[in-house]
């Protein structure tokens, strides 16, 4: 039996391998940045110079200028959009709820941080994309355990918090040993909506409420249930940064030591620009970034695509990438198989195609934390054996060769004793 070779070729590119999250102009990384204030250009100027530093082309425009877009002529001006305007009512421009969530749709990357009395455009644009901040509008994350110790603060509005998210894809290798600052409001998220992922979350300890006012009632958001920043995933792969703090991204808080209350340890600096940091570059796809290219399949010694394999055949499937699962799939899957590896990037497995004929796909589904998922099929039709294909004399049917030549024998002896036996 001849024996067949699909090839099956994903090359995934890290991001930072790859120099822009731009598909069609690999080049352009240009980013969008609308502020509340001119003042927020300087105060925030160590966020923009680390992105400005990394190669970004940052565009600052006041939000309510009436002269901003994000697109002209069909096509859109940035690759990113960052929302320092937490009080904003009404964006200037073309630019409104519904042309920012088709500009995240589109694929495009959002950073977006509210504060206090977030306007109710800034919270609707945050539910969209799977996040609901606390409806007060004057509440703030309190924690009476973990708050930093300073002099002036007595109301613990600003926190000190270190719960990551446990992924090396989103933060980096390198470990944040500061905790971050944080003072803002804490938003929730659905469990059962796996695209939202708490970057930060509060203590168990903290709670979200007016500093200013006495607790009437319990408290609506309470414990690690706070996320302090949120970073979602669409399913196109777009990605979105959302903080309920605009100061945790100022140059005060960068710079800022920090000591929990409690801790005798007590750290020159925050973790807040290495945290945002890494979080901006997992967000712009400067990391985590899978791209599948020249995916293709062929014979052994061939390198034109056949157009259709035969039942039967053995198949071997190779791939660039890491802990994959292929689908060889029809209505459902025929086969699945985890690929081996060679300890050198190449992932391969080996399998008979099934003895049923149709057409069938090659799959490929990866979702991993962190990563860009990737979801890749190739149409393969699969046809039975030619006539002129099948084995001259099958081992399985010698009792029925037997028996016809038997049948065959007996008939002329039978035939014999018949016309000459008188």
């Amino acid at each position: 039996m001849s024996r067949f070779v699909v090839f099956l070729t994903l090359i995934a590119l890290l991001p930072t391998l790859s120099f822009s999250f731009s598909p069609e102009n690999p080049t352009d990384r240009r980013i969008l940045v609308l502020l509340d204030d001119v003042s927020l250009k300087s105060s925030h100027s160590l966020f923009f110079k680390s992105l400005q530093s990394r190669g970004f082309e940052l565009d600052f425009k006041l939000a309510d200028d009436p002269k901003i877009s994000l697109q002209r002529y069909g096509q859109y001006l940035y690759d990113g959009l960052i929302l320092f305007s937490p009080t904003i009512e009404r964006f200037g421009g073309s630019v409104d709820l519904a042309a920012i969530l088709d500009f995240v749709d589109s694929g495009h990357d959002l950073i977006m941080s509210a504060d206090v009395s977030a306007s109710d455009l800034i919270r609707e644009i945050a539910t969209e994309c799977g996040v609901e901040f606390d409806e007060d509008p004057a509440a703030m994350v309190i924690d009476h355990t973990s708050f930093a110790v300073s002099d002036t603060e007595g109301d613990h509005t600003l926190i000190v918090s270190d719960d990551f998210i446990k992924s090396d894809v989103i933060l980096g290798k390198e470990k944040i040993e500061a905790p971050v600052l944080f003072r803002g409001i804490g938003h929730s998220t659905n469990p059962a909506n796996s695209l939202v992922l708490k970057a930060l979350s509060a203590s168990p300890a903290a709670y979200s409420a007016n500093p200013k006012s006495k607790l009437s009632n319990p408290p609506s958001l309470t414990g690690s249930a706070i996320s302090l920043v949120s970073v979602v995933q669409a399913r196109n792969n777009a990605r979105v940064l959302i903080s309920g703090s605009l100061s945790m991204f100022s140059n005060r808080l960068f710079r800022s030591g920090v000591q929990k209350a409690g801790s005798s340890t007590k750290h020159e600096k925050s973790g807040n620009e290495q945290f945002l940091t890494e979080l901006s570059r997992w967000v712009f796809h400067e990391r985590g970034h899978l791209k599948a290219v020249n995916v293709s399949h062929h014979n052994v010694g061939e390198a034109d695509e056949p157009s259709m394999y035969r039942i039967k055949d053995d198949l071997l499937g190779t791939i660039c990438c890491q802990d994959v699962q292929v689908q060889f799939y029809m209505m459902s899957p025929y086969v699945l198989k985890t690929l081996s590896t060679n300890q050198k990037g190449l992932y391969y497995t080996a399998f008979k195609v099934p003895d049923v004929y149709g057409v069938f796909q090659f799959k490929v589904e990866y979702q991993r934390l962190g990563y860009t998922s990737l979801s890749l099929s190739k149409q393969i039709p699969v046809r039975p054996f030619r006539h002129n294909e099948y084995e001259r004399f099958i081992t399985a049917a010698f009792p029925y060769y037997g028996s016809s030549f038997t049948m065959m024998a007996g008939f002329f002896i039978f035939s014999i004793v018949y016309l000459y036996n008188k």
